[in-house]
């Protein structure tokens, strides 16, 4: 993340004043880092926290190239700064952290050596301890601009019995340029401040007890004769932060923290590069988990109150009656990782290469066209593996799936049926051209084929009978997306990933294909011959893949839909078209 995290000091004798800052660096260090290394030196000890490496040697200086550095250095003279106003002693070089992961370096010094980040961190360590405080002058504030950066601020106390009011007043500020990310970094930063500066204020208050349980200032004050404050505070009014807390490793401790604070910070968002509009299927995912969450706040909290003889499946849900967890699980791209462990079928090349090249295409072409598409087996796991895989042939809104059930579901409750195998199946759907039956035997000794893979559940002792009332034609041309998923899957020279990309690259085809029809017919309501000309242009006149488009038609998210819709009404839509 870049951006600077900072401890500020308000000194009653100087002012505000940043006292110990932390900033992130992708580049060679700052001037006189590294380079003024002495080499004779013996190297210190580092240690390795969480992937960072740690070291206190940053730079280090000669007396002479002290003083040369000073004089032109952006910090405030040493003649300005008092004890409490300084963090590290002349000549100490800070520390650094190295992180190997990303070749990123974590310093932390007094003051910025840059000059205009030392300005920046000037300014908003004045404003975050004057006027940029919030109410009680202790706690969380936002502030900031385009040019100067944007900073969020926790102002806090530390006990200090020798200070007026026997506390002293602190800030830890985060600069960045990036708006946003800080705002959306507001619960994270507080959190990890917060937790900070309580372990501060902690070590504080034991010195400041212990201090009061010695010599109680508050009665010697109360006997004291009167003095002009300007006077009295002359005395040991500055005192650093190391002597308030009696923690000498202060410094590379808070090193530690806002190195840690940065790091994980940057790691806890990331950007993501989206390319175009999202998919149909990314916007029906979104509206069945709005729908889902809408329908859970509805519940009575009794799930069995719910008549089981009549579920309720919408499209992109799975019910399963033998379980009833399964039925209340969003349908978004896999099944859970139990099942995947059980799966059998692999993939949809896997499934050809199972089912046979013709027993595939004519299960393949309706599962494409929208027909039922019938599975029964013993097997809960092989059913639910061959849906897996069987739906990814089409948009997620055009899947209607009953893993299991111990009756038959009509087509219109969905489109993936599976039953156990004495469900008996009405007449009329065995002998309907929109439905196909997939019957899993256990294979007898002459039909026993080799294992084709090396899976934990073999299929070799299974036999796969796929049956239709409508047969597809061997020399039916079909769908045209049909022919170039069986083109992908006979190629072999194309791995499992590269298909799957290929699926979603066609699906995204057609589905603007649909999109267009959508519109032309539904929503212009343009004439027949119109729509034919249509079907023309877009390489989708055969029957097929009209039937295709219209059943894919139904799986078009809501939003696409309404989308159309509010044009069409709108006023400026209607003149326009006039």
């Amino acid at each position: 993340m870049n951006a600077i995290v900072a401890l500020c000091h308000f000194c009653e004798l100087h002012g505000p004043r940043t006292l110990f800052c932390t900033e992130v660096l992708h580049s060679p260090l700052p001037q006189g880092a590294g380079s003024g290394d002495i080499s004779g030196q013996n190297e210190q000890a580092e240690e390795e926290e969480g992937g960072i490496q740690m070291s206190s040697r940053i730079r280090s200086h000669s007396p002479a190239e002290g003083a040369s550095a000073d004089s032109s250095s952006p910090g405030p003279k040493k003649s300005d700064m008092c004890e409490g106003c300084r963090s590290l002693a002349g000549g100490h070089p800070g520390y650094v952290s190295h992180d190997k992961e990303t070749s990123i370096k974590y310093v932390s010094h007094q003051h910025p050596n840059h000059p205009q980040l030392f300005s920046i961190v000037r300014q908003a360590c004045v404003r975050s301890l004057s006027c940029e405080v919030c109410p009680g002058r202790e706690g969380p504030i936002f502030f900031g601009d385009e040019q100067h950066g944007f900073v969020f601020s926790h102002t806090f106390f530390i006990k200090d019995s020798l200070a007026r009011g026997f506390q002293r007043w602190y800030s830890i500020i985060t600069i960045m340029m990036d708006r946003i990310y800080l705002i959306n970094s507001w619960p994270f930063l507080l959190g990890k401040i917060r937790g900070i500066i309580d372990e501060l204020q902690g070590k504080a208050l034991k010195v400041f007890e212990a201090e009061q349980f010695g010599c109680p200032q508050r009665a010697q004050r109360m006997n004291t004769a009167f003095t002009p404050f300007l006077h009295q505070r002359n005395g040991n009014a500055a005192r650093s932060l190391t002597s308030l807390t009696n923690d000498e490793n202060l410094w590379a401790c808070l090193h530690t923290s806002f190195a840690w604070l940065l790091k994980a910070c940057g790691s806890r968002l990331t950007e993501k590069l989206l390319e175009g509009a999202p998919t149909e299927d990314t916007l029906v995912q979104m509206e069945k988990l709005a729908d889902l969450k809408e329908e859970s706040e509805g519940w009575d909290g009794s799930e069995e109150e719910k008549p089981s003889s009549q579920p309720d499946v919408g499209e992109g849900q799975e019910l399963s009656k033998s379980s009833p967890e399964t039925s209340l699980m969003p349908d978004c791209n896999s099944w859970n990782v139990a099942h995947r462990r059980l799966s059998v079928f692999r993939s949809l090349r896997h499934m050809r290469q199972v089912l046979g090249a013709s027993a595939f295409r004519m299960l393949a072409w309706h599962v494409l066209m929208g027909n039922q598409v019938i599975w029964k087996a013993r097997d809960m796991d092989l059913v639910q593996s061959a849906f897996d895989v069987l739906r990814t042939m089409l948009p997620i809104g055009c899947v209607r799936i009953i893993p299991y059930s111990d009756q038959y579901e009509e087509a219109y409750r969905c489109n993936f049926l599976g039953l156990s195998p004495h469900v008996q199946i009405p007449p009329h759907i065995l002998s309907s051209e929109f439905a196909v039956l997939v019957e899993v035997r256990a294979a007898t000794r002459s039909s026993l084929y080799p294992t084709l893979f090396d899976d934990e559940q073999s299929l070799n002792k299974y036999e796969f009978v796929v049956t239709s009332g409508s047969p597809v034609a061997a020399d039916r041309v079909g769908p045209t997306i049909l022919n170039k998923i069986e083109a992908a899957l006979t190629n072999q020279n194309l791995s499992v990933d590269v298909v799957d990309q290929c699926l979603v690259c066609l699906k995204e085809e057609w589905m603007n294909k649909v999109k267009v029809l959508f519109k032309f017919t539904k929503v212009d309501s343009r004439p027949k011959e119109d729509t034919q000309k249509l079907l023309s242009i877009l390489g989708a006149a055969e029957e097929d893949n009209v039937k295709l488009l219209k059943f894919w038609m139904t799986g078009l998210s809501k939003t696409y839909k309404s989308h159309l819709m509010s044009t069409v009404r709108s006023p400026t839509s209607s003149e326009s078209r006039n």
